[in-house]
C-alpha cells in the first residue's frame, strides 16, 4: 500500500490498521506455506474425481503419442497415480534422464539394451517388470524379398550396439551377411565377412534408418519408428523369431533406479499394464499384431540383466 501524501487525509487513525495488516501478513503466509508444502510433496496433492490424493510418477518412453498411452494414463488416474508420460526423441535420451532423477521410470528398452547401457555408464538401472517381445523387421521400398536384393546392395542397421547385433542376426538368418564370429547378440559391423556376404552393411541412428530407405537396398527398423515412416509390419521382408529362447533378453521391460526396485506405486504401474485388455489390445495394435506379451518373474529378469551385464564385460 502507498504513503499517503502530507495533503492526503488519513480515512482511519494508523491504530485501527493494525488488525488488517497482521490478517494480511498472516495470509500471506498461509499461502506460503501452502506452497511450500505442495512442492515438498512433489505435487502429490493431486486428486482424483473420487477425491483421493493422486500419486505423481513421471514416465520416460520413445513414441509417447501412440494412443495407449492415454488409456494406460487414465486406467492409472483409476487406481490413484496421476501419471506423466514423457517423451523422447530417440533411444539414447530415456535412461540418463532416468538415472538423474528427470523422470522415475522408463519403459521402451529390451534387457540387452539396459545391461549395455549399465556397463558403458557404470549405472545400475534395473527391471522391475516386463511387457512384450517384438520380432524386429527387415523393410524395403524396392524390393519385395530378400531373394530379390541385388548383390553388392548398401543395408543400414542401427548404430545402437544392441539392436546393431539383432540386425545383423536377422540379415545372417536372411542370407544376406556372414559373421566370422556366427552371430552373437554383441556382433558388430566388424564381425561381417565381406568376402562372404552378399550385401555391404552401414550403421545409421536408429530414427534415421526409415528415412534411408530411398537410397539403400533395404533396413532394420526398430519398431517405434516403423508405422511412423509410412510402414506397416507386415511388409518386412524377413524379421527375426520371438519364440526362440535366445530372445529372452530381447524382452521389453520397465525399468528404475536400483533404489526403488520395491517401489510399490512404480510396482503397481506394471501391474496396470499387464493387467488391462484395453492398454494391451491398443500395445497389439500399434505394433500390428506382432507384439508377443509375456510376464516374467522380476528375479528373472534380473538375473537376465546380470548375465548379459556379464557377457558384455567379458567381451563375449
Amino acid at each position: 500500500m502507498s504513503t499517503p501524501s502530507p495533503e492526503q487525509p488519513l480515512i482511519e487513525a494508523p491504530k485501527s490498521r493494525l488488525p488488517l495488516i497482521i490478517g494480511a501478513i498472516v495470509a500471506v503466509l498461509a499461502v506460503i506455506g501452502a506452497v511450500v508444502l505442495f512442492v515438498n510433496r512433489g505435487g502429490s496433492d493431486q486428486t482424483s474425481a473420487g477425491g483421493e490424493s493422486l500419486t505423481t510418477v513421471r514416465l520416460g518412453t520413445v513414441g509417447a503419442s501412440d494412443p495407449y498411452w492415454e488409456t494406460f494414463r487414465e486406467e492409472a488416474r483409476n487406481q490413484g497415480i496421476d501419471l506423466q508420460v514423457v517423451d523422447f526423441s530417440d533411444y539414447a535420451q530415456p535412461n540418463p534422464a532416468l538415472s538423474e532423477g528427470e523422470i522415475d521410470i522408463n519403459q521402451f528398452q529390451h534387457i540387452i539394451y539396459l545391461a549395455d547401457y549399465n556397463v558403458k555408464n557404470n549405472d545400475t538401472l534395473v527391471p522391475i517388470g516386463s511387457t512384450a517381445i517384438y520380432p524386429l523387421g527387415l523393410y524395403s521400398t524396392q524390393f519385395d524379398s530378400v531373394e530379390a536384393i541385388p548383390d553388392g546392395s548398401t543395408v543400414v542397421v542401427p548404430d545402437d550396439d544392441t539392436n546393431q547385433a539383432r540386425g545383423l542376426l536377422i540379415l545372417q538368418s536372411a542370407g544376406l551377411v556372414t559373421l566370422s564370429d556366427g552371430g552373437t547378440p554383441f556382433s558388430t559391423l566388424a564381425d561381417i565377412d565381406t568376402a562372404n556376404s552378399r550385401v555391404q552393411v552401414q550403421a545409421l541412428k536408429a530414427d534415421l534408418t526409415p528415412t534411408s530407405l530411398a537410397d539403400v537396398a533395404a533396413a532394420i527398423i526398430n519398431n517405434d519408428f516403423v508405422e511412423n515412416a509410412g510402414l506397416s509390419f507386415d511388409q518386412a521382408i524377413a524379421q527375426d523369431d520371438p519364440s526362440d529362447p535366445k530372445a529372452f533378453p530381447y524382452v521389453n521391460i520397465f525399468a528404475v533406479r536400483a533404489d526403488d526396485v520395491d517401489n510399490e506405486t512404480y510396482r503397481k504401474l506394471v501391474e496396470i499394464y499387464q493387467s488391462t485388455p484395453a492398454i494391451l489390445d491398443g500395445v497389439d495394435a500399434v505394433s500390428g499384431g506382432v507384439a508377443e506379451f509375456v510376464q516374467v518373474p522380476v528375479a528373472d529378469l534380473q538375473q537376465s540383466l546380470t548375465d548379459t551385464e556379464n557377457q558384455i564385460r567379458s567381451g563375449e
